[in-house]
């Protein structure tokens, strides 16, 4: 079976941005954006320009630097919008302006206190501006996940016909189960019948945690593009993981689908954003928390140290993380004791360690995690009482 691309859409700089917190100046934006593009990702969606003079300024430096990326502005469906992204867009080598309106009957009512039918000429008026500057046009149904099919259907071929080449088909609330987000692509796929002139995009929220599933669901279902973050960054709880929907299609290699992502730089790449954004990666984050690749209960150590295909599916280095880490607490287990006193030069028989693992116990019962100071301590004390006894 032959395999096929899936584009890579990253919003970390506009989407990501969003989070409170997290705002970036110009000059933070680029140097981002530089190593996005090293990452490799397809397409940069580097800010929503109309926004503020300071967003304006960082679509136009990014565009001004990036050579072999996509590089994306947002705007809403109105004329001024577009004509602010293109303005920023100007020197970039492959403009794209990302534009569009919601389609849900929340948004279309509440929102926009509006008619399908208003909306509908809205959505179509949107991407003929935007076709007077460049012939790279994204149109975004916004809260799509919500939006009946068959309206959804009938604005994606309208859009389409007049001149989108990407439709991005947002869950925006994160409402979507994987099953009902994946129905919603293939639908799309049997019928608009003029589908195949231009690419599904899959743009998830993770509101109930389904961000990830939702967009493989998507690409499985027929999508050829993932938006997501750098993270997992976003509004609210935050947007689909770009290291995670990479890693799952890297792993599920008979799934038929690869991305252009350097995979030894996700890890890098996680740490530049959080400390430009100044935002903490949780600990147990898929692929680049801190304990991805750490071992705390005996049971588990004890398999991964006869071999670390039993409890890990990713080698740490493919990803650019440290080497895996055996943490020792009152749950590890004699091997990772004699492990982790080894790594300290001191190799014990195993009544050495059995004798070592009891006051061991004593010391984890009373701290979290066992350091390097306590196990040296440890065996400097053994090799005292051992002296005294010989």
């Amino acid at each position: 079976m032959q395999s096929k691309r899936v584009l890579i859409f990253d919003t970390t700089l506009r989407d990501g941005e969003q989070v409170p917190g997290c705002k970036l100046n110009t000059k933070e934006k680029v140097e981002l954006a530089v190593q996005l593009e090293n990452l490799g990702v397809d397409v940069l969606e580097a800010g929503f320009p109309i926004s503020s003079p300071g967003d304006f300024e960082s679509v136009t430096s990014i565009s001004r630097i990036l050579k072999n990326v996509t590089v994306c502005a947002l705007s809403r469906a109105v004329q001024k919008d577009i004509e602010v992204a293109a303005q920023a867009l100007k020197y970039a080598k492959r403009p794209r302006i990302h534009t569009g309106i919601g389609t849900s009957d929340y948004h279309i009512k509440s929102k926009f206190n509006s008619t399908r039918e208003e909306i509908f000429q809205r959505a179509v008026q949107c991407v003929k501006w935007a076709r007077n500057f460049t012939d790279d046009i994204e149109f975004y149904a916004e809260d799509a996940g919500r939006t009946d099919n068959e309206y959804l259907a009938k604005v994606i071929e309208a859009v389409i016909a007049a001149g989108a080449t990407t439709v991005n088909i947002p869950d925006t609330t994160g409402y979507c189960l994987p099953h009902q987000y994946g129905e919603k692509i293939a639908y799309l796929k049997n019928n608009v019948p003029n589908i195949d002139k231009a690419v599904i995009s899959c743009h998830c929220h993770n509101d109930l945690g389904l961000a990830t599933a939702n967009s493989i669901s998507g690409v499985l279902a027929g999508a050829g593009q993932i938006e997501c973050t750098i993270n997992g960054l976003g509004e609210r709880a935050g947007n689909t993981s770009l290291e995670e929907v990479v890693m799952i299609m890297q792993q599920h290699k008979d799934l038929g689908y690869y991305t252009n992502i350097n995979c030894k730089l996700l890890n890098p790449m996680s740490r530049a954003v959080s400390d430009a954004m100044r935002m903490p990666v949780q600990p147990n984050k898929a692929i680049v928390g801190s304990n991805a690749f750490s071992h705390s209960s005996g049971i588990h150590q004890d398999g991964f140290l006869k071999d670390a295909e039993t409890y890990e599916i990713i080698n740490p280095k493919e990803v650019g993380a440290d080497e895996s880490k055996i943490v020792l607490t009152a749950r590890s287990g004699r091997s990772a004791l004699a492990h982790r006193f080894q790594k300290l030069g001191f190799t014990y028989s195993r009544n050495d360690i059995d004798v070592l693992y009891q006051e061991f116990l004593k010391v984890a019962d009373s701290k979290k995690e066992i350091q390097e100071e306590d196990l040296l301590q440890l065996a400097h004390h053994y090799h005292n009482e051992v002296e005294v006894a010989v």
